[in-house]
């Protein structure tokens, strides 16, 4: 029991320090205690802040640090790269400019024609 105990005061210790909802609930649970002793405007009851300036510092605080904690993390996180570059193209050039780059090669020869092909061709009219 003295176990469960000590868990839940030192649960109730720290999260105040990790969630706004602990700055919340630890405003809540000691309100009297910040606006006699902590708040700004304790000397202006007429306000009537009742501590809200300190609830107000503690949560733009636990902003700031959180909003830091995020670019850091953001930062320094690696990225991984989801593409590539293409390292090849393709060109549509004509048959002798491929061999004149690539020099001889069978495959860039273009289809064979036989030359009695353009004798056997309709009259023109």
């Amino acid at each position: 029991m003295r176990t469960f105990v000590l868990y839940i005061l030192l649960f109730a210790t720290l999260l105040p320090m990790v969630s706004p909802w602990g700055i919340i609930a630890h405003y809540q649970l000691n309100k009297e205690y910040i606006a006699r002793v902590l708040c700004e405007n304790r000397d202006k009851p007429q306000l009537h802040c009742d501590g809200q300036c300190y609830l107000a510092k503690q949560l733009k605080t636990q902003q700031e640090k959180q909003d830091k904690e995020t670019t850091e993390r953001v930062q320094n996180s690696p990225v991984m790269q989801l593409f590539c570059q293409v390292s090849f193209s393709f060109e549509f050039l004509p048959a002798w400019q491929l061999i004149l780059r690539a020099g001889f090669t069978a495959y860039y020869f273009p289809a064979y024609i036989a030359p009695l092909a353009s004798l056997f061709q309709p009259p023109r009219v």
